[in-house]
C-alpha cells in the first residue's frame, strides 16, 4: 500500500473546478497488485513511449476495480482504446459499485462511432445499472434514453478519453474534449456511492492507460 499512496500523492493535482484530482496509473497499479480483476486476464504493456494495461477478451462482462472504495460525487476520466470490430469493443467506467455484479456503468461502443448505418450510430454510448437494468432491457423498454450517438466521434481504433460528471443521480458523459455531453441521464440505481472500476463488455477487451478521479465535497 505504501507504493500506491506514493503514486497517488505524487500525481495529485488540482483540476479546473478547483477539486483535488488523483491520477491512477493503471500499469503501475497492476504491477503493485492493487487492481481487483473480475473475469478477465490483464497484462502490463510497456515501451519507451508508452505504458498501459491490456485486457483480454472473454465471455460475459468484466470489471477491474480501483483501490478506491467510497466515491460519491465528482468527475472520473479514463484514457482508453477499443477497436473498430463489430460487437467486439465495449469499454467504459463502472461506478457506485457495491460488488462484482451490482454497479452503474457508462461505456462506449467504438465500432459504432463511424458506422454508416444511422441506427448503429445512435448506439455509440450507453448507460446501464446492473443487475436490474441491462442494455437490452433499456433498449427494449426505454429506447433512445440511455444510449446516444456521439457528435464528432474519435478514431474507433485510437486512444480517447471519456469523462463522467456525477452529482447524486445526475450523470453526464463527455467524449474527448467536447464541451457538450454526449449522454445526460438520471441514474436508475439507488446507490449513491461505491467503488470505481473499468467496465468491459461481453466478448470484448481493450487498452487502458490512466483514470483521473476528482471527488466533490457536495
Amino acid at each position: 500500500m505504501k507504493n500506491l499512496t506514493l503514486i497517488c500523492l505524487l500525481l495529485a493535482a488540482t483540476n479546473a473546478s478547483g477539486q483535488l484530482e488523483k491520477k491512477y496509473v493503471l500499469h503501475d497499479l497492476l504491477r503493485e497488485g492493487q487492481l481487483s480483476i473480475v473475469n478477465r486476464e490483464v497484462n502490463a504493456v510497456e515501451s519507451a513511449a508508452d505504458q498501459y494495461i491490456q485486457v483480454a477478451e472473454n465471455t460475459n462482462e468484466g470489471i477491474i476495480w480501483l483501490p478506491l472504495q467510497n466515491f460519491k460525487n465528482g468527475q472520473i476520466k479514463i484514457e482508453m482504446r477499443g477497436k473498430n470490430i463489430l460487437q467486439r469493443s465495449f469499454i467504459g467506467l463502472a461506478f457506485h459499485g457495491q460488488n462484482d455484479t451490482t454497479y452503474d456503468a457508462v461505456y462506449c461502443r467504438p465500432f459504432n462511432f463511424l458506422a454508416t448505418d444511422s441506427v448503429r450510430r445512435i448506439h455509440a454510448i450507453q448507460y446501464v445499472a446492473h443487475p436490474a437494468y441491462t442494455w437490452k432491457k433499456l433498449r427494449d423498454e426505454r429506447n433512445g434514453i440511455y444510449e446516444k450517438g456521439i457528435t464528432d466521434p474519435p478514431d474507433p481504433d485510437g486512444w480517447f478519453t471519456m469523462t463522467l460528471d456525477i452529482h447524486d443521480t445526475l450523470i453526464k458523459a463527455y467524449i474527448a474534449a467536447a464541451a457538450q455531453p454526449s449522454l445526460v441521464i438520471e441514474k436508475l440505481s439507488k446507490y449513491l456511492d461505491g467503488r470505481i472500476g473499468i467496465f468491459i463488455g461481453a466478448y470484448s477487451g481493450g487498452d487502458f492507460r490512466t483514470i483521473y478521479v476528482s471527488e466533490s465535497e457536495l
